[in-house]
């Protein structure tokens, strides 16, 4: 029996510090967030272990952005999959800014003043559709004239190169995932601004195509490869379920931390814990892992400033 301590806040404090005042307070969330960052070091710390970073697009909307691109800047994750939107905001926001909002904002006067309402975040049209086509189009044009068959990886990573130049391109998470040379999948493509922009510029370039089967193959070899795999996987969707199902094909993965706000008593993906996962065989029976429910805005930015205090 570990007897539960109280919380002692000290003014020197560091991110690090608190987790482990997390760990000893014994509940409830809080020590989920501990065992998280546990895990997650280990995790990176093991050298046989692929790690894989899996998150949607909407944090990218937000400052947590930068802790992504903190994690592939310092080659903490070796494959990221993510979604659509993740290119659209990252991109976006390498050219133009985003604003704070409200949650309560008045929905039909954004309309007629053309803001787009993402949560507490406004988007307004220039700075997201409209620079987006004024950018994309032309990258596009010069990365197909080079070949016309793309995977989703390495049309992020001509993105990610193209950024080296720009002002804030260093912001941007495809810069680093191109700079370090990791792998950073999209399965649903089009299912955002960037698949959009891809769909315009197909309507006079029908030789355009988007080598999705490449990307799993890659996914294929880098799974039958690992001695062992891991995974950070921020939300659900897509993304999350791509990771997991890909890791069921070596017989599960051997760390995992989910962070999330969905429950799990409608049954979707994006509530599953991990136990359920290890039902599946996407999660080893012996495996590490915590399914810690919360905002990953107010979460990851933690977990992840006491984890570089670790590594």
């Amino acid at each position: 029996m570990k007897a539960v301590k109280d919380i002692q806040l000290r003014k020197d404090m560091s991110s690090n510090d608190l987790i482990k005042e997390f760990y000893e307070s014994g509940g409830f969330s809080a020590k989920k967030v501990a065992v998280g960052v546990d895990i997650l070091e280990n995790m990176v710390k093991e050298k046989d272990c692929v790690k894989f970073l899996s998150f949607p697009a909407c944090i990218c909307a937000t400052g947590t952005r930068g802790v992504v691109k903190e994690l592939l800047k310092r080659n903490l994750f070796d494959v990221v999959i993510t979604t659509a939107g993740t290119l659209d905001h990252d991109l976006a926001r390498v050219w133009k800014d985003y604003y704070h909002g409200s949650f309560m904002a008045d929905d039909k006067e954004l309309h007629k003043k053309g803001v787009n309402r993402l949560g507490n975040i406004f988007i307004p049209l220039e700075c997201y559709g409209t620079i987006l086509e004024e950018k994309m189009q032309p990258i596009l044009q010069e990365i197909f004239t080079i070949k016309q068959k793309w995977s989703t990886k390495n049309l992020i990573w001509e993105f990610g190169k193209r950024l080296e130049k720009e002002k804030n391109g260093k912001d941007s998470i495809m810069y680093w995932a191109w700079k370090n040379q990791i792998p950073m999948y999209v399965p649903g493509i089009t299912d955002g601004a960037f698949g959009s922009q891809l769909w315009m510029y197909y309507q006079e370039h029908r030789d355009l195509i988007i080598d999705l089967f490449q990307d799993e193959q890659e996914l294929s070899d880098i799974v039958f490869d690992a001695k062992k795999t891991g995974a950070f996987i921020i939300g659900g969707g897509i993304s999350k379920h791509h990771t997991i199902w890909w890791n069921q094909f070596k017989g599960g993965l051997d760390h995992a931390v989910y962070v999330t706000t969905a429950v799990e008593y409608d049954g979707s993906l994006s509530g599953a814990q991990t136990r359920e996962g290890i039902s599946w065989g996407k999660i080893t029976e012996k495996a590490d892992t915590v399914t810690i429910e919360g905002d990953a805005t107010i979460l990851v930015p933690l977990m992840v400033s006491a984890l570089l205090d670790r590594v």
